[in-house]
């Protein structure tokens, strides 16, 4: 990342690339968690689709504390040292090295996006405690080639890593087109490995209106899929229980009586 804000190729500053007039959706999930790194029209879209959805920012809420407690056990409970965060939006609550550092000091992170506002903000991203490592590389999803060679400049790719796909194959319209990049990325790591993911899912007319206008917006598409589609990313991985469930029922804390269902689904599945 160029100390002076350009993106090394054009000349062209990050913030020029930047649209704030139209929607964004790691804007827009930031503004749900309740992040300041929004802008009105990220806002306005977000409160309208949670007038038609209330389950929004539930989503947006509980997706992110399925993420924490699946590292935590990825790093407490699986020995798990390497982390590849893939599509990680904006820094927020319990991001993921935080998580994992808090448990394995010496855990190594890799966050990988290409968007030019999260490049903006990566440096907040790019903190480690002394023993362990975090960075950040600029790609596309699409591209597992790059993302596997920069990350390995930090990760031992002879180790079991895990992947992390959070609410971002859902901008991949084509269902096998998806599928094929999340496997041409776990194809990169060692057995061992583990795929941690989650998306919304199609289980309610209210999530499939939403995500309609959300659509027709102008912020990237985002595509909802069934329960069964989401499962599908897991075949030919050993699943962890509970298996492909509502990202609420993903071992949740001891706590008071949890949320009721939500429109999103997700697992945890390790690479034999």
């Amino acid at each position: 990342m160029a100390d002076d804000g350009r993106d090394g190729t054009r000349g062209d500053t990050i913030a020029d690339k930047i649209d704030n007039t139209v929607p964004h959706s790691a804007r827009v999930w930031n503004y749900l968690l309740g992040g300041k790194d929004n802008y009105e029209p990220d806002r306005q879209i977000g409160d309208h689709i949670s007038r038609t959805w209330p389950g929004l920012a539930l989503v947006a809420r509980t997706s992110r504390h399925m993420l924490a407690r699946a590292v935590r056990h990825l790093a407490a409970d699986a020995g798990v040292r390497q982390f590849l965060d893939v599509g990680t939006g904006l820094p927020t609550v319990d991001n993921t090295h935080e998580v994992a550092q808090s448990v394995a000091p010496d855990a190594r992170v890799v966050y990988v996006d290409n968007d030019p506002l999260v490049l903006v903000h990566a440096q907040a991203l790019l903190t480690s405690t002394p023993e362990g490592a975090t960075a950040y590389v600029d790609a596309d999803l699409g591209d597992a080639d790059t993302i596997l060679a920069e990350a390995a400049e930090v990760l031992d790719m002879e180790q079991p890593v895990a992947l992390i796909l959070m609410g971002i194959i859902g901008h991949v319209a084509d269902y096998d087109e998806a599928r094929a990049m999340v496997r041409r990325l776990l194809d990169g790591l060692p057995s061992g490995s583990y795929l941690l993911y989650y998306d919304g899912t199609a289980t309610s007319e209210a999530m499939l209106t939403a995500q309609e206008e959300y659509n027709r917006s102008g912020a990237v598409p985002y595509y909802v899929r069934t329960p069964e589609q989401i499962a599908g990313f897991f075949e030919g991985l050993d699943l962890v229980e509970p298996g492909v469930v509502p990202v609420t029922a993903w071992r949740p804390d001891p706590e008071p009586e949890p949320p009721a269902t939500v429109d999103a689904y997700g697992g945890l599945a390790r690479k034999p």
